[in-house]
């Protein structure tokens, strides 16, 4: 299966690394799509110990997510960045599917 090229920023490498250094047992940051939101779907970010074995697997700098098979096709071709800025720090998608999101960028639509 391709990951269609799901990419991390350099922002989002960074602070995961140092999220899951942090972490005695967690390796890294497990992200996936659930079904609800304000758009219809929305992302959920947690720490995981490993992958499960038809998990996608990205890796950068130090930093690896993990994306299940099911969430893989909706976030295909987005980049994962962590952005710092007046109205917080929060990991966004940037996802090319979404044809609707909600304001604070959590949930969307395709």
């Amino acid at each position: 299966m391709s990951t269609e090229t799901v990419t991390l920023s350099e922002a989002a490498a960074k602070r995961i690394a140092a999220v899951v250094a942090a972490e005695t047992d967690k390796s890294s940051l497990r992200v996936s799509v659930e079904g609800g939101g304000c758009s219809g779907f929305s992302y959920k970010f947690d720490l995981d110990r490993e992958p499960q074995s038809d998990d996608i697997v990205i890796s950068r700098d130090g930093a690896t997510v993990l994306i299940d098979p099911m969430s893989i096709v909706y976030m295909a071709g987005s980049e994962i960045d962590f952005v710092d800025n007046l109205l917080g720090q929060s990991f966004q998608i940037k996802n090319p599917n979404a044809v609707a999101s909600c304001g604070c960028g959590t949930s969307f639509s395709v």
